[in-house]
């Protein structure tokens, strides 16, 4: 375990991942390319969803597929594939369809965002478990720490070209080749993690045949172990954020001028924020105060959406996603440790599976937004927020940071 080649492979993955996925960022570029092509908020809120969940459909069903691999990394692969070619392909339909065919266009994107997040709902099971074998507890919070931290410098890069892009071209060919282009540096990252040195798993629990029988023994697990209860619940409200942040970005549109300059000092800002905390989460991490991380990362998104309220200013704007940069980074730190020290590793790809499944319903709380704005506009919104991200806080003091049920 802990080699320092997976390590590095591991970074760069994070890396060029983030390079490439920032220019769909479901807080800043994503709800202007829709709105450009004439999208509603309540289409910009399907569409944030549909980039971050639709890899909740196939989790648990791959975690039943998965009971026996001995080795992810061969059906992991094959993930990556279809990932880099939907987001290439968004690119090339924006490019030939954009300017004449907007409905088009948006159906394209759709699409194309569906195939790449629906696809995650493989690779999110096979990665953890692949992270899992090949780090340990306490090295997996620094190496995690450092992904985050290399993913915020390649957010860094990332906004600086999209900032450039959009400045130079005109819509709709500048989201083409921003598409086009971060597909082929998201490619290299793709390619690094899928040389990782796997070791071969050999404990198994008796194989559930049927996908029925498999869910209900999930069902069974999620009733029977309390702590599973109280992580789940508390990281599916603590994407509650999410029912304001695509928003965010059209409320400082109408409030400040926003061109493509600006657009990109959010996105380096918010990614500033990542890279930063991370060298605190990444320490707590390596204490395995991994509670902490997660009220941390808690009471920045709730100390964002209060700022909302009253913000008028680029400066009070960029602030807020410093915060939304950090809070995301501890949360996914958080959870994805908490998960795997609380699994028993012949039970590992379901437990992840449960609480990913669940709590990937968050990612859809966009939708959610949506109709709240449409209904009671802004104000109104992040008040519903603040509510469901103060409940996330107060259940974050139950969570454990070891297991001694196993």
């Amino acid at each position: 375990m802990d080699k320092f080649s997976n390590h590095v492979k591991n970074i760069l993955h994070g890396f060029f991942l983030t390079v490439g996925t920032t220019v769909a960022e479901p807080s800043t570029i994503l709800p202007l390319m829709i709105q450009h092509f004439g999208g509603s908020p309540m289409l910009i809120g399907f569409f944030t969803a549909l980039q971050r969940g639709g890899a909740v459909l196939m989790q648990l069903f791959a975690a039943y597929k998965a009971q026996h691999y001995a080795r992810m990394l061969p059906y992991l692969r094959r993930v990556f594939l279809i990932r880099f070619l939907s987001w290439f392909l968004i690119g090339v339909a924006i490019w030939l369809f954009g300017k004449e065919h907007p409905t088009l266009t948006l159906w394209c994107i759709g699409l194309g965002l569906f195939i790449f997040s629906f696809s995650a709902g493989f690779g999110a099971i096979y990665f953890r478990e692949i992270v899992a074998k090949i780090f340990s507890h306490r090295f997996r919070g620094k190496t995690m720490a450092w992904r985050q931290f290399f993913s915020g410098l390649g957010a860094l890069l990332s906004g600086a070209v999209a900032a450039w892009v959009l400045e130079r071209f005109s819509p709709p060919y500048d989201f083409a080749y921003l598409f086009m282009l971060s597909a082929v540096l998201m490619g290299i990252g793709l390619l690094a993690f899928a040389t990782v040195d796997e070791p071969v798993k050999t404990h198994f629990e008796t194989k559930i045949e049927s996908f029925s029988a498999f869910l209900r023994h999930a069902l069974e697990i999620l009733r029977n172990d309390r702590q599973l209860q109280i992580q789940v619940s508390t990281f599916l409200l603590a994407y509650g954020y999410l029912i304001a942040m695509p928003f965010v970005i059209l409320d400082a549109k109408e409030t400040i001028h926003l061109g493509g300059k600006e657009v990109g000092i959010l996105i380096t800002t918010q990614m500033v924020g990542a890279m930063i905390s991370n060298a605190l989460w990444g320490k707590l991490g390596s204490l395995g105060r991994y509670r902490l991380v997660a009220i941390a990362s808690i009471a920045m998104k709730l100390a964002a959406i209060l700022l909302a309220f009253f913000a008028d200013t680029l400066g009070a704007y960029g602030l807020i996603f410093f915060l939304f940069g950090a809070a995301g980074d501890g949360s996914r730190i958080a959870s994805s440790n908490l998960i795997l020290i609380l699994a028993p590793e012949a039970k590992r790809p379901l437990y992840v599976a449960v609480q990913m499944n669940i709590v990937s319903l968050g990612m859809f709380f966009s939708i959610l937004g949506g109709a709240l704005l449409h209904v009671g506009g802004y104000h109104f919104l992040y008040g519903v927020t603040t509510l469901v991200l103060a409940a996330a806080f107060g259940l974050s003091f139950w969570l454990k940071e070891n297991s001694t049920k196993f």
